[in-house]
């Protein structure tokens, strides 16, 4: 991972720099001094590159004076469309030309302390590589970038503004390890091993194995882990940040579906592109690495986390279509298709988490529906909520991290589909609203508490570079759910 130093804007004696200009902007501070010292080259270069300092537009001027081995200019943009998300971006897009240098600095001479520390966490956010499985890279595949000095007029805000930002990085790599694992190494029982290490954040972790979850009755998520010789794990995670002086708060609550190999069970799916589910746990991922981050830059707040951790499987011991099994709720399900699964681990949590914390609101994530990816593509996440307050706060978090999402409707004529004629319910419809009618049948196990239901199927993996992510793993939803957090639910 990047090592990130704090210094006063001069020109460095060697590796190379990144300066983030916007359109127009004349040259100033260092990078009038980069000029002079170049001799004018960096103009002469901006001049033939027609480089207009449009955002993301990269210059790469090769060693322009003594020491420095490469000037890389990346645009900003119109100044009056400037945001933090531009600033991250135009970091991300930088250190992409910088990872050939075993040092390099970037700095911004019109940008204050947070939006400078906002562009070395895009810097960092897409420096990010899972390579723990690759055994014959050759040295000159291998990026060589280990350290990024960050020039600002102010280090001591710059520094100061980056420390939380570092924390949320460090929950969304978390994140994304856990999504790139292969399955074989990441099942249910390792991925709750793996979350003991929160502790040492100050999380308290709970673990409910095969035993306390038969005994609670977890019928609906023990149904879809009964096929698998893989034991399935629900991990409850505590993180008490709130200020004790102010009496006893509810917890707000993050729930995720971690089915850790999704083969579709009885239904299964078909085998092209099956390797894929090795990420159908990505909503439990994502609330792992929220937790780690919230955490991590002393969060002002209660949190609860809770993740579902099952693998599901084919084989005699499997659940069957035509089963009907009775939830954590008390409720029955009919089961219609094996390959529906993740609803199922969902409601038992849903509930549990009620009886136990009554928290202040739920928010829970599931790579729950292929329907949302026809709906709305990779790049909203599809939201469903009964509380229109709290859909509000995620869309405005969403736009501003770009982790954004676009709310979904619920209706009565919706969950009228959901009608068995043995149980209290299935839960499956038929194709249409398919998105929709996965959410009714969670909402019956809400109970009429703040609710949002983030189906991220389309999110969680990305199979091509971005700004601030290489393509893989994204580790969605830990900079939204962290964002909501700030802005609202901790003042």
């Amino acid at each position: 991972m990047l090592e990130f130093t704090f210094a006063k804007a001069t020109p460095p004696k060697s590796g190379a720099i990144a300066l983030l200009v916007a359109e127009g902007e004349a040259p100033s501070g260092l990078w009038a001094k980069l000029e002079e010292a170049s001799g004018g080259a960096i103009g002469r270069a901006i001049t033939a590159a027609e480089f207009k300092g449009t955002a993301r537009q990269i210059c790469t001027i090769l060693a322009p004076m003594p020491g420095i081995s490469r000037v890389v200019l990346v645009g900003l943009g119109k100044p009056d469309e400037f945001n933090r998300l531009v600033a991250e971006q135009a970091g991300g897009v930088s250190v992409t030309a910088l990872l050939r240098d075993s040092q390099a600095a970037i700095a911004a001479p019109s940008l204050g302390p947070q939006d400078l520390a906002a562009a070395a966490l895009g810097a960092l956010l897409r420096s990010y590589r899972f390579d723990r499985y690759r055994t014959k890279e050759k040295p000159e595949d291998k990026p060589r970038l280990t350290r990024i000095s960050v020039l600002s007029d102010d280090t001591v805000r710059t520094r100061a503004a980056f420390g939380p930002m570092r924390a949320v990085a460090d929950g969304s790599f978390l994140t994304r390890d856990l999504v790139s694992e292969p399955p074989n190494v990441l099942n249910p029982v390792e991925f709750a091993e793996r979350c003991k290490a929160l502790s040492n954040l100050g999380i308290k972790i709970d673990i409910l194995g095969l035993k306390e979850l038969t005994k609670l009755g977890f019928g609906a998520l023990l149904g879809v882990a009964q096929g698998s010789v893989n034991e399935p794990r629900v991990v409850i995670m505590q993180w008490n940040g709130a200020n004790p002086g102010r009496g006893k708060r509810q917890p707000v609550a993050f729930i995720g579906k971690g089915v850790t190999f999704d083969s579709g069970g009885i239904s299964i799916k078909p085998a092209s592109g099956m390797e894929d589910m090795k990420w159908d746990m990505a909503g439990a991922g994502t609330v792992v690495g929220l937790m780690a981050a919230l955490a991590g830059r002393a969060a002002k707040v209660d949190a609860v986390g809770m993740i579902g951790l099952v693998e599901n499987m084919p084989s005699g011991s499997a659940q069957r279509p035509g089963d009907v099994v009775r939830s954590y709720s008390g409720q029955t399900v009919e089961i219609i298709n094996t390959d529906a699964e993740g609803r199922m681990v969902l409601a038992d949590l849903l509930w549990y988490c009620q009886d136990k914390f009554n928290p202040r609101f739920m928010i829970d994530l599931a790579t729950l529906t292929g329907a949302i990816i026809v709906a709305l593509g990779h790049e909203y996440a599809g939201l469903f909520s009964n509380d229109g307050d709290l859909s509000a706060q995620l869309a405005e978090s969403g736009k501003t991290t770009g982790e954004q999402v676009w709310r979904m409707p619920l209706d009565p004529a919706f969950d009228r589909q959901l009608k068995s004629e043995i149980a209290d319910m299935k839960h499956v419809t038929g194709r249409p609203g398919s998105s929709i009618t996965a959410a009714q049948f969670l909402q019956r196990f809400v109970n009429g508490k703040p609710w949002v239901h983030l189906d991220i199927a389309g999110m969680a993996w990305s199979t091509k570079d971005a700004p601030c992510i290489p393509k893989g793993a994204t580790a969605y939803g830990v900079r939204l759910l962290d964002h909501l957090v700030a802005e609202h639910f901790e003042r």
